[in-house]
């Protein structure tokens, strides 16, 4: 998954890393909870693979917000086992780059315990198999092509994000709801783009629609004459867009050839569903649709500002917090941090056994009793991860775009994945 940026956002850095210490203390009993952790050099050290360059640099504050929001509650708590735990944040950049191959070799060198990333599915396999031939978890806040859930060497895979198998499914239905019977998809060739234009199509067929035109095109390009004269000699009656940043480019290049949004209904997803109120001029966007996954962030979202002030955008910090507690948990509960006893853990804690809420609420069950068990809560949504890392049932959000640009939630549909 990725996003266009709604603006060029500096990811504050220095913040985030002073945040890598917050709320760490003294503590003479390294097995007590509920009180103040210690530092030490075997504590659980969690990397971050997460964008703060790049075309999806907008998606960093969020989910390193995310992140950092759950280390400074664990380490509130006291820890895992006593010790407070450390994030080592690196640069995810994006498929354009070799940047995340390099921020794993970082981390891989320091000794994580785990990883939270990366955002894009594209990043994610360019350091996924690194991670594998070390043994170390990976917990994708964002990733959601379906590729993963069948990844040969995805044993210690997991995403807290649901595969776009269940996205495809309720954009499909919202195009057909709206009336919509042929339709024409401009996808970006990479694993996202083409999961998803496959999930689009194979949902609106089996809905009984039609698709006239299925283009994927090079990402890399900035000149889109060809797909726009393809669009308009095709007879859809409305266009999906899976693009990221591209939009940019494509989206006037559409209603330069009469195929605006006012033309043409547009359906955005994740990739793009984004601010464009100082992009393009008002009324640009106005009408188009698009979906995204996850639950209403509004639980969360004043404290994901207590951790970055400057926040305007939620998308994937509730499920880059889930990532993280579920991480320090499956610590907690196999009662040992390194990698393998995590993995087999992540399962246990987020299926079967007492419901829990969030870190801390999740974390006194267990102090409570060493063997309870118990079955996370994400503020993401209902997190139960299946035997290949997947979630197995998500919530997807639809929304509409108003005539400043920017979008409004419509619904949210709550699906399994099956």
């Amino acid at each position: 998954m990725a996003r266009f940026p709604r603006a060029l956002l500096a990811v504050a850095t220095a913040g985030i890393t002073a945040l890598s210490l917050a709320a760490c203390g003294e503590d003479e009993d390294p097995s007590a909870s509920g009180g103040e952790c210690t530092e030490s050099d075997d504590a659980l050290k969690i990397g971050t693979i997460l964008p703060q360059t790049g075309s999806l640099a907008f998606l960093g504050p969020p989910e390193f917000a995310g992140v950092h929001l759950a280390q400074q509650e664990i380490n509130e708590y006291g820890g895992v086992l006593g010790s407070c735990v450390d994030v080592l944040d690196q640069d995810s950049g994006d498929t354009s780059t070799d940047i995340a191959s390099q921020s794993a070799d970082a981390l891989i060198a320091q000794g994580v315990h785990a990883v939270i990333g990366a955002a894009s599915s594209g990043v994610s396999f360019q350091f996924i198999d690194k991670l594998y031939e070390e043994g170390i978890v990976q917990v994708s806040p964002a990733n959601t092509s379906p590729d993963f859930t069948t990844y040969e060497r995805g044993d210690y895979y997991f995403r807290t994000a649901p595969s776009d198998v269940l996205q495809g499914r309720v954009l499909a239905d919202t195009i057909i709801q709206d009336g919509h019977e042929k339709i024409a998809i401009l996808a970006l060739q990479d694993a996202y783009g083409t999961g998803l234009a496959d999930s689009v199509e194979q949902n609106f067929t089996e809905f009984g629609g039609e698709v006239v035109l299925k283009t994927i095109y090079d990402p890399t390009a900035t000149e889109f004459s060809a797909e726009v004269s393809a669009v308009a000699d095709s007879g859809a009656d409305a266009i999906v867009l899976v693009t990221f940043n591209e939009i940019v480019n494509l989206g006037p290049a559409l209603a330069e050839g009469g195929l605006s949004a006012q033309d043409i209904p547009w359906y955005l997803v994740d990739g793009n569903l984004a601010d464009y109120s100082e992009t393009f001029p008002a009324g640009f966007m106005e009408g188009a649709k698009g979906t995204f996954p996850g639950a209403d962030p509004a639980e969360i979202r004043d404290r994901l500002l207590e951790v970055d002030p400057e926040l305007t955008d939620f998308t994937y910090g509730p499920e880059s917090y889930d990532a993280t507690s579920l991480v320090a948990l499956a610590a907690i509960a196999g009662d040992s941090i390194d990698s393998e006893t995590i993995k087999d853990n992540l399962i246990d804690v987020s299926s079967g056994g007492t419901k829990c809420t969030g870190f801390t609420e999740c974390a006194e069950l267990l102090a409570e009793d060493n063997t309870a068990d118990i079955d996370y809560e994400g503020y993401s949504g209902p997190i139960e991860f299946s035997p290949e890392g997947d979630v197995n049932a998500a919530t997807i959000g639809v929304y509409q775009y108003l005539p400043d640009n920017t979008y409004e939630n419509l619904t949210y549909t709550f699906g399994e994945l099956s």
